[in-house]
């Protein structure tokens, strides 16, 4: 190639030439044309052979010829580059414009394939670039800017000034741990499954997008009352909490709705409109799963609310603002304490004591929870060796681990150093995990757990039987004891489900042997039927409440007779 294009290079290099191709077309049209009319001036100046009156005659009227020759072939030459030119030109403009051009097809040599496949190759590299700027990947949904472009015109050209427009985002509830329980390419296929179904059951008129991470938004246009948005939230909302089968696994999951509603006359824009919902969706996971919220300028003032309180969770740590707070596990058969779960509190110095459920959630989206999991656990664990010296007996302090904790490389590490610097035993440690983030990794989870017990902790599987795992993997993760969540144990005794949920779980746990507790035992009720189907350690209010080191120093000393007395 480069030995083809020596000529080309050679005449670029000369700063009249550089910048026009047609320039050099002509300088060598031009010499070509003339090199005769050289070659004969040449010869007739050397030659004696004729008279000067002759040869100036021949002379003029060679070069004359030549001239009007030069100049047939250069014009001619100017029209025949057209092509190129044009197509250069086309190429300029697209990338300046992103104008198409409109370069003749028809034409079958090589300059006419030229332009045919330039025109062909530009509209494919349109289309792809629209495709990639306008549409998402995953799910081929429109995107962001394509939801607000359509949504905005269709707004901006309306004729009907009092027509609503309602603008509703869907997330799915618990998307953090769902994509922590599931492998890549299966959480991948949810999505896909998730707006198909959005897809199926949408209106002509509605406009449809996804958002990215796992939520997605719809625009209904031809909104005649609040009646209508209400049946329609309904309506995704039981779409999307049907089962999906996954590659043979049937995957549950739910979904809650943020929505604002818009008149077409009111100026306010897309981004106020989807920020507006989002407000609203965040409200609407506030109160569980399942629900849909509609925005409401209070909600504005609860979302600054909750940034506030991100912003001063950054340095609550430094400040010495945590405080872990210990639940005592009660031995069904003896009543006597066998376990305390330690448990973090914000105690914030103008807002009070902060409800896990307000900054938890905070913590694990924005990944302050590693640091402030990795100070609880070395709180509780220098506690309890410090209860261990006070002369009270051991027992195990069980501390959780977040899906981030677990995720990290030197998780195996750090419980080992956090023994060694607080010099407790590891049999005294037990580290609750959940079986939905297992799941993300199943060979990795098995790696960790196993090293975890080789130190010589206790393995506790928390909330059994709500996460997204198998049974058939349960046999494979190393693990002492399972927790039936508190959610089957709070209705056990009136609920025929989850008193057959419970007892199955405490029936597994036999037949593996490994040990059982329930969770959120509150009544004297649900502490009876537990001992009846052969549990062996609960937790809960009726035993008492999560309490600080010194109160429980104090219940310690009561249950140790010696200390008692």
């Amino acid at each position: 190639m480069n030995s083809k294009l020596y000529l080309y290079s050679f005449l670029a290099q000369f700063r009249l030439l550089k910048k026009s191709y047609t320039a050099k077309i002509f300088l060598v049209a031009f010499l070509g044309t003339h090199v005769p009319l050289l070659t004969l001036i040449v010869s007739f100046v050397t030659s004696n052979s004729y008279s000067w009156e002759m040869a100036v005659q021949v002379l003029l009227t060679a070069l004359v010829a030549t001239l009007v020759g030069t100049v047939t072939t250069l014009y001619t030459l100017r029209y025949l580059l057209a092509p190129v030119i044009a197509t250069s030109a086309a190429l300029q403009e697209y990338l300046q414009s992103q104008k198409l051009p409109k370069l003749p097809t028809k034409f079958t040599d090589e300059v006419g394939t030229l332009m045919a496949d330039t025109s062909q190759t530009l509209y494919k590299l349109d289309e792809l670039i629209h495709q990639i700027t306008y549409y998402d990947n995953l799910t081929g949904l429109p995107n962001r800017d394509l939801f607000s472009d359509r949504l905005y015109n269709y707004v901006s050209n309306s004729h009907n000034q009092q027509q609503l427009v309602a603008v509703l985002v869907l997330g799915i509830d618990d998307f953090v741990d769902i994509s922590h329980g599931l492998e890549p390419e299966t959480l991948n296929l949810l999505l896909r499954a998730v707006a198909q179904r959005l897809t199926s059951h949408q209106e002509k008129t509605d406009i449809l997008a996804f958002l990215g991470q796992d939520e997605f938004a719809i625009a209904r246009t031809d909104l005649i009352s609040f009646e209508g948005v209400v049946k329609l939230s309904e309506l995704l909302v039981a779409i999307v909490g049907k089962p999906f089968s996954i590659n043979g696994q049937q995957i549950h999951i739910t979904a809650s709705i943020g929505i604002t509603i818009n008149s077409v006359g009111e100026q306010a824009n897309v981004e106020q409109l989807l920020q507006q919902a989002h407000m609203a969706l965040y409200q609407a996971k506030q109160q569980g799963r399942g629900q849909h919220k509609f925005y409401s300028p209070q909600l504005n003032a609860q979302l600054q609310e909750r940034l506030a309180l991100e912003n001063d969770l950054h340095e609550a740590l430094e400040r010495g603002e945590m405080i872990v707070y210990y639940q005592p596990l009660v031995d069904l058969r003896t009543k006597e304490i066998t376990a305390l779960e330690a448990l973090v509190r914000w105690q914030h110095p103008t807002r009070g004591l902060v409800s896990p459920g307000q900054f938890i959630p905070i913590a694990e989206n924005n990944g302050l929870i590693v640091p402030i999991g990795e100070w609880v656990l070395r709180t509780a664990c220098a506690q309890n060796r410090t209860w261990q010296l006070a002369g009270i007996p051991p027992i195990r302090i069980s501390v959780n681990l977040s899906a981030r904790q677990f995720e990290q490389p030197n998780l195996v590490e750090v419980v080992r150093q956090t023994l060694a610097q607080t010099g407790l035993s590891a049999t005294y440690l037990e580290l609750e995990v959940t079986e939905s983030f297992l799941m993300g990794n199943v060979q990795q989870s098995i790696k960790t757990l196993k090293q975890l017990r080789e130190l010589g902790v206790w393995i506790a599987l928390d909330d059994f039987g709500t996460g997204y795992s198998s049974l058939n993997y349960l046999k494979s993760f190393p693990v002492h004891m399972l927790k039936i969540d508190r959610s089957f144990v709070q209705d056990v005794t009136v609920n025929p489900e989850s008193a057959a949920v419970t007892n199955a779980v405490i029936a597994l746990a036999q037949s593996l042997q490994l040990k059982i507790t329930a969770e959120g035992v509150e009544t004297q009720e649900q502490l009876n039927y537990l001992q009846t189907q052969g549990c062996q350690e609960a937790q809960g209010y009726y035993f008492g409440i999560p309490s600080p080191a010194e109160k429980i120093t104090d219940i310690l000393k009561a249950n140790c007779p010696q200390m008692a007395a």
